[in-house]
């Protein structure tokens, strides 16, 4: 799902202060935790995990002796699916498929390593992690081929009630991460056709131009049929979610293969839903046409429709591929242009660009290569979904690390350490007497910090993005004589279910309007934030997180080896400001009580 992408070099801004001045650490993303498979490790065994094996065969592969990405699509969807069922204790359907990036091909004679575990589940569906991992045998390699996020939900008992499903109750470390951020993997996923829907409503789309040379889309259709036998139906006797994606990159294939003249390679399968069941029986209509090409690009759109002998066509699924067309040196080749059709091709073709425009943002905001990417990623409403995704992420990542050290404590005011390479991270944590939703509430009103932190001298609000999303500056002190200002992007999340933690994650952002000063030294933060879990007794444990370079451990240490007054004075500033506005809300409320 990653891609290296050209970026911008980073313009280095050094930090003074613990609160704001971060830069010059890694980004975390989803990714970091697959590269750990290739590592062998030590981990207690997941009860819903699913692993198959599977050495391809010359009737596994297409005429490159290459596995066929349909055919892997199969084997992935039913471990899944094995694994969704293990968890649920009941039939259970493919509902969605988020992107997939294949990193690598598959020859014949080489194992398939597939393994499956249910990250998180909710109420009545589940996400599914996918890693998918390659085998040579006779060397001993193993390298990683893709990964993906399944979404899976129950399907209804004989009465037609649906299937609660129980929690996931996560066991190492790395599934706390899965499980703390599928709910933001959630949240895209429920908003990814509305961000499709508002790029084409602002006119951020250019349309097709005429170019002589253009190949016509029409000469890249493909209709085909195929009926729904019982070998294509799964144990539910519906048709195999697996089986119609394979069709539906078979026909993808011929598609791609009629534009370039050439073999594709199929890159990138975009997140699609399924939008209802198949059954043995149906005749499964699959239509196919290139909608776009860009430079060594293109992207093939694919629908599946299914019907009976009689009755009307019902849409089962539409899916968007990638596909390149590699030369002699495995590199990507010039493709010519597409002439789309007149009204359904143009909107198909703007949407295609809409679609590249988002897999683009995702590259560039949630990178796993350090400094592949400036830490403060420009602001637009259009990447506002996932740099708000990232931004929150990053810090349920952070907080999952299972390797905090207590450095020190002091009235029950807790520091902790996280060291990782070059990279220091710390915790400022303590239980304080207010409900965690009242505390979520104040802390979330960033422009009230300067009262109690005396780090935040101002902080006014640039712009309100939605009811979760802010975008601020901060103005800070600097120890070289001249103020520090941030522009940071805050992002706020209620619990998604019981034992979730408030959450409120700082990341710098960049913003055309409000350019670097020569009055100010402007900062940039990579991960920070608070998260606030209920305790007993309506007590909340409050926790502040913050990732530091290199740079910034001069300005720290002394804070670290003993808990000077720094960290300990604005902790329990916080804690005063929260306690006194409860206790104003308490004696409000007290009051209105008594006029009643």
């Amino acid at each position: 799902m990653q891609q290296s992408t050209d970026v911008p070099a980073m313009h280095c801004y050094r930090p003074t202060n613990f609160i704001s001045g971060i830069r010059g650490a890694k980004e975390y993303t989803i990714d970091n935790n697959c590269l750990s498979l290739l590592k062998p490790v030590q981990e207690s065994i997941n009860p819903t995990e699913v692993k198959m094996s599977q050495i391809v065969m010359p009737c596994h592969s297409n005429h490159q002796q290459e596995l066929s990405v349909g055919q892997l699509l199969k084997w992935m969807d039913s471990t899944a699916c094995l694994s969704a069922e293990r968890h649920a204790g009941s039939p259970c359907v493919t509902a969605s498929m988020d992107d997939i990036h294949f990193e690598h091909t598959i020859r014949v004679g080489q194992v398939v390593n597939i393994r499956a575990k249910v990250n998180r589940a909710f109420n009545t569906s589940m996400e599914v992690g996918i890693h998918v991992i390659c085998e040579d045998l006779f060397c001993g390699r193993h390298w990683r081929v893709c990964h993906a996020y399944a979404t899976f939900v129950t399907q209804r008992t004989n009465t037609g009630k649906k299937v609660i499903l129980k929690p996931i109750v996560p066991r190492t470390q790395k599934e706390q991460v899965e499980y703390s951020v599928a709910a933001e993997r959630r949240r895209v996923r429920m908003v990814h056709d509305d961000i499709i829907k508002d790029l084409l409503s602002h006119g951020a789309i250019q349309h097709g131009r005429s170019v002589d040379d253009a190949v016509a889309a029409e000469r890249t259709k493909v209709e085909s049929v195929e009926l729904v036998l019982p070998p294509h139906a799964n144990h539910q006797v519906t048709t195999f979610g697996g089986q119609i994606m394979a069709w539906m990159v078979n026909v993808a294939v011929i598609a791609a293969s009629r534009l370039c003249q050439a073999h594709p390679t199929l890159r990138t399968i975009d997140m699609f839903t399924f939008r209802g069941p198949s059954q043995v029986g149906d005749r499964l209509l699959l239509k196919t046409i290139v909608n776009n090409t860009f430079k060594n690009s293109m992207e093939v759109g694919v629908r599946a429709e299914a019907y009976q002998e009689e009755g009307s066509n019902r849409h089962i699924n539409s899916a968007f591929m990638t596909f390149e067309v590699l030369d002699d040196h495995r590199k990507p080749r010039v493709l010519p242009r597409i002439r789309p059709e007149p009204l359904e091709g143009e909107r198909r073709f703007q949407e295609a660009i809409a679609r590249k425009k988002i897999r683009l943002d995702r590259k560039y905001i949630i990178s796993c290569k350090q400094g592949e990417v400036p830490l403060s990623v420009p602001w637009d409403p259009r990447n506002q979904v996932y740099l708000s995704y990232n931004n929150v992420s990053a810090l349920k990542m952070l907080a999952a690390k299972n390797s905090w050290r207590l450095s020190s404590e002091k009235n029950k005011v807790r520091l902790y350490t996280l060291e990782q390479k070059s990279m220091l991270s710390f915790r400022v944590e303590s239980e304080v007497d207010v409900p965690a939703q009242r505390a979520f509430g104040l802390l979330a009103e960033l422009s009230n910090r300067p009262s109690w932190d005396t780090h935040y001298q101002r902080c006014e609000l640039i712009h309100q993005v939605d009811d979760d999303d802010f975008l601020y500056r901060v103005v800070t002190p600097s120890g070289e004589g001249i103020l520090q200002d941030f522009i940071l992007l805050a992002s706020k999340r209620m619990p998604c279910s019981h034992g979730d933690p408030y959450v409120i994650a700082l990341r710098s952002v960049s913003l055309p309007t409000h350019p670097p000063t020569e009055h100010y030294n402007r900062g940039e933060v990579l991960c920070a934030g608070f998260t606030i879990h209920e305790t007993q007794n309506n007590m909340s444990l409050i926790s502040y997180y913050n990732q530091a370079s290199p740079e910034v451990i001069p300005y720290i240490s002394t804070d670290i080896a003993g808990l000077s007054s720094s960290f300990y004075h604005i902790f329990c500033s916080c804690s005063q400001y929260l306690t006194k506005n409860r206790l104003q809300c308490v004696s409000q409320a007290t009051n209105t009580d008594s006029h009643t």
